[in-house]
């Protein structure tokens, strides 16, 4: 999602700028290859990348390619095979064993251009599917490229009305949605990358303490949707925050009047003010969050759940699932940064419903799709 991000704030640029521009997706990998179907690279007429769609040795012949794209207006699918010669004369050198296919396509205004394919899926509050079109079969033939934006809120086409494929399109788009899990297929001689696209995570912090800052930090990097809550004013706000979202300054029982949140929240107490947080697990807890992370020890944790108990706050299994306490993987962390650095790992891991062991351990491959 932070790639998605990041490419969209340079087209704007480039926008404001009277660039041209060109989109560099992976839609279709056999065999191995650094990055995966759906990395995206943004290619401005002078030469400046925004993304990636490797490790660095596909972009220089990329970006020749985007040129020609942007100058003749009509979209390419190039092939670069790792496992051919002609590739290696080309010094592609990718260090790979696989076939990587990426269509470019120029980015032209219209309602349903990528990009604004790409802001209805950074913008989506669940899962969405993003489609792009295109011919391995007659590389001479039209890319359609970019052509679907799908949720169950909203929809955004372009060009698939009139295909005599469109009803079976859509019902894999459905599947894709319901399973939440890309697939590549086909079409009377056109393939579709039909890419489900996990929503953005939403942080809330509740704590502007010093400790505070690094974890912010961290976030944006990440792109993740920041929030900052604090009941200090001194503390909470733009100066020692400039890279969140929003912050609020607020007691705790009147946080969530404030904030929005789903089930790809995660809210992390960390004011090193046990009333303060006391009550907005207070109020929290009744609404069901599926990630609550508590900075501390496990004894005050296991205090306020009894304290909670007591006060007639009815705690299940589902609720104490959803509380991490102490927060953050057991990476030795002891600074501030380094704490900051396990609480992301731990939440990362948690909405990809991995467990964070190391890779060496790991039997499968490391991406599904």
């Amino acid at each position: 999602m932070k790639e998605l991000i990041d490419i969209v704030a340079a087209y704007e640029r480039a926008v404001n700028e009277n660039k041209k521009t060109a989109l560099a997706t992976v839609v279709l990998v056999e065999g191995s290859a650094y990055r995966r179907a759906g990395a995206r690279m943004l290619i401005t007429e002078d030469g400046q990348l925004t993304g990636a769609i490797s490790g660095g040795c596909l972009e220089g012949d990329a970006l020749r390619k985007a040129r020609m794209v942007i100058m003749q207006q009509q979209p390419m699918l190039v092939t670069y095979d790792t496992m051919d010669d002609d590739d290696a004369k080309l010094g592609v050198g990718l260090g790979c064993n696989g076939i990587i296919h990426i269509l470019i396509e120029p980015i032209m205004n219209g309602r349903a251009n990528p990009i604004a394919l790409l802001k209805a899926a950074i913008n989506s509050t669940g899962y969405s599917v993003l489609v792009t079109l295109f011919s391995t079969e007659n590389r001479k033939a039209p890319q359609p490229g970019s052509t679907l934006f799908f949720s169950d809120r909203k929809i955004l086409s372009k060009g698939i009305e009139s295909t005599p494929y469109k009803n079976e399109l859509l019902a894999d788009v459905a599947y894709v949605l319901a399973r939440q899990q890309s697939i590549v297929t086909g079409y009377l001689g056109y393939s579709a990358f039909i890419e489900c696209v996990k929503p953005l995570i939403s942080l809330v912090i509740l704590g502007a303490g010093n400790d505070a800052i690094p974890l912010t930090k961290m976030a944006a990097i990440l792109g993740w949707n920041t929030t900052i809550i604090d009941g200090r004013p001194n503390y909470a706000n733009s100066d020692r925050f400039p890279l969140v979202n929003k912050i609020i300054v607020a007691k705790p029982e009147k946080v969530l009047e404030i904030v929005d949140f789903n089930e790809w929240t995660a809210f992390v107490l960390m004011t090193h003010n046990y009333n303060y947080e006391l009550a907005f697990l207070q109020n929290i807890l009744p609404l069901h969050p599926l990630y609550i992370g508590v900075l501390g020890p496990k004894k005050k944790l296991e205090r306020m759940l009894s304290e909670l108990a007591d006060a007639g706050i009815f705690i299940t299994e589902r609720d104490l699932e959803a509380i991490h306490g102490p927060i953050g993987l057991d990476i030795g962390s002891e600074t501030s940064e380094e704490i900051a650095l396990a609480i992301v790992a731990e939440i990362k891991a948690f909405f990809s419903d991995r467990n964070g062991q190391p890779l060496k351990y790991k039997n499968s491959v490391i991406h599904s799709a």
